[in-house]
């Protein structure tokens, strides 16, 4: 268990925003790096999160319920938002490896 920044897990203000909100609960990343580990511990204005899992998986295993958890209403709304956010270099492939942190406040 470590302290994390919370620039290192999550990519910008307005989803630091959103977790803070309890918008997000999730956020997957590519496999590629590993930005927390179960345990890890962030910090935005002042409120305290706890990373709870990781998880290796498959784009293919997302749900309706992962999408919500990331702050989109739907799997296909989630698909749509992250080809906006990655123009050009994202198409979804249910094969790809992705890691899931998923993350509560401390209370």
């Amino acid at each position: 268990m470590a302290e994390i920044d919370a620039d290192d897990i999550l990519p910008n203000d307005r989803v630091q925003q959103s977790v803070r909100d309890g918008d997000i609960t999730q956020l997957t990343r590519g496999a590629g790096n590993r930005y927390a580990s179960e345990g890890d511990t962030f910090e935005i204005d002042g409120d305290r999160f706890k990373v709870t899992s990781v998880e290796r998986r498959t784009l293919g295993d997302f749900t309706d319920a992962d999408a919500q958890r990331e702050g989109s209403d739907s799997l296909e709304a989630y698909k749509r938002r992250m080809q906006r956010v990655h123009p050009g270099d994202f198409e979804w492939d249910d094969s790809d490896e992705v890691l899931t942190y998923r993350f509560q406040p401390v209370e």
